[in-house]
């Protein structure tokens, strides 16, 4: 298990929080998630034969969302 942390450009709404948890809780390879709203971040706890952090920035990307950074720690 890895835990990777995204920092985002602001995020505007709170519908932008609940887009953002509804697409990761579907993704195959991430058993949990929340997005912190004041912050701008996005953690995640990920299974790394299945997913990658890189995937999971790109997924956030994909939704609309600029990921300004990306942090991995190895459980």
């Amino acid at each position: 298990m890895s835990k990777v942390i995204l920092q985002l450009e602001a995020l505007t709404c709170p519908s932008c929080l609940q887009k953002i948890e509804s697409a990761l809780a579907h993704q195959e390879g991430i058993e949990k998630s929340k997005v912190l709203f004041n912050s701008s971040k996005v953690k995640a706890e990920i299974n790394p034969g299945k997913i990658s952090a890189e995937e999971v920035a790109r997924l956030v990307s994909k939704l609309g969302y600029e990921v300004k950074a990306v942090k991995v720690k190895e459980a």
